[in-house]
């Protein structure tokens, strides 16, 4: 097949010829590799296009694809974040399917030696304009807490909205926190989610400065610092993420949400054992799209090759700020965009229809950004389902 396309240019003003490039796929760590980090992939689900619902009000999943994926980023000695905001948890995929995902993603987990896997636990079952205080929050924390422990399932706190809705200072946040961490059965991962990724958390832990917000979630972890196994923090905001990481206790990790710098905050602080430095560990939704280069890169850092660290995450930083440029929230259509071209699912629909939530200029830019970093994994599928998109929009050779 040829690896000639006819692409939109960025800005979609005309169409321009573009040739893939021919390089060597990126070598992953081999299996059983043991990496000096924590990385979780926030992973994506993968709907299936023949349920006869209604897109836009229901969610259908094709289970098998969607664990197969979880599998794939097991082998590759990634963690799974399961349930979280990657697969479309609040945006278009409701509690009760999010449970009978953490399920079936558990019971997957137990096949795979040291797959490691935390699940989303929230109050989304709860309608934010229902919750009348912060009671009900608590409530609907410790039912979907209840759930995931029952499965055998490590919990990681979701940040609510109906929460941010009803809290009416930072001391009601104390209250919440307090009371479910207090009832965990193991260690939790804390997520700070911020409003460029969902709207409705402007102004979480009680105020709108952040410097004010962080001063309270670290109150709540020091208050309960046996109960946090570490907080994952999605500002998209660096200097905020090592400010927040230098104050956490000793035993408390920084897990980086940060999709734009995140290379050189899972490096840290310095090189070697400097008495000092802090890093980041990973939760990450791009590390679902770039796997493979993650994989690597990890191994490279855990082998003390931090040059080859760098080397191999510095081509994605431009692949993912891309994917989640402004509106933030809509990234996870760049996230199935290259799960689909790279052969990893037949098709690219969505919950919610949302893989129309980005254009064909952004999808095409995407695709050369990803040539670029070497993320293309089979240039020949990569190109024929190209190809498949751009005539649907009435753009041929």
């Amino acid at each position: 097949m040829s690896l000639n396309l006819d692409l939109p240019s960025a800005d979609g003003s005309r169409i321009e010829r573009y040739t893939l490039r021919e390089q060597a796929a990126i070598a992953t760590a081999p299996r059983g590799t043991r990496f000096n980090r924590i990385a979780y992939s926030a992973a994506h689900v993968v709907s299936d296009p023949r349920a006869a619902i209604d897109p836009w009000l229901g969610a259908a999943i094709d289970w098998d694809a969607t664990i197969a994926y979880r599998q794939r980023l097991w082998s590759l000695g990634l963690g799974v974040a399961e349930a979280m905001d990657t697969a479309q948890r609040g945006m278009g995929l409701d509690w009760a399917t999010s449970l009978e995902l953490i399920r079936r993603s558990l019971d997957a987990a137990r096949d795979v030696p040291g797959a490691r896997i935390a699940s989303g636990s929230g109050t989304d079952h709860l309608a934010p304009d229902a919750a009348k205080s912060v009671d009900d929050v608590i409530r609907a924390y410790e039912e979907q807490m209840a759930a995931i422990e029952k499965l055998g399932g490590r919990l990681i706190v979701m940040a609510s909205r109906a929460l941010a809705r009803v809290a009416r200072s930072p001391a009601d946040y104390e209250r919440v926190y307090d009371r479910v961490l207090r009832q965990a059965r193991q260690p939790v991962i804390l997520h700070w989610l911020g409003d460029m990724f969902d709207p409705a958390l402007a102004g979480y832990w009680g105020s709108a400065d952040l410097s004010r917000a962080m001063d309270t979630a670290l109150a709540v972890i020091e208050a309960n610092a046996a109960k946090v196994d570490g907080i994952k923090i999605s500002l998209l905001d660096k200097d905020r993420e090592i400010e927040m990481r230098r104050r956490l206790p000793p035993n408390v990790r920084m897990y980086t949400g940060d999709d734009f710098n995140y290379a050189e905050l899972i490096a840290g602080d310095g090189i070697g054992s400097q008495p000092n430095q802090r890093h980041s560990d990973a939760l990450l939704g791009i590390f679902d799209a770039i796997a493979p280069a993650a994989s690597a890169a990890l191994a490279a850092l855990a082998a003390g090759d931090e040059a080859r660290f760098h080397a191999i995450l510095a081509p994605t930083v431009p692949v993912s700020r891309h994917i989640f440029q402004a509106p933030t929230r809509y990234y996870k259509t760049g996230v199935v965009f290259m799960a689909w071209i790279n052969g990893h699912q037949s098709h690219f629909t969505m919950v919610g229809g949302q893989q129309s939530a980005r254009s064909l200029a952004h999808l095409a830019e995407l695709f050369r950004l990803a040539d670029a970093a070497g993320l293309i994994e089979r240039p020949d599928v990569a190109v024929g389902r190209m190809r498949s998109l751009l005539a649907l929009h009435g753009i041929g050779d």
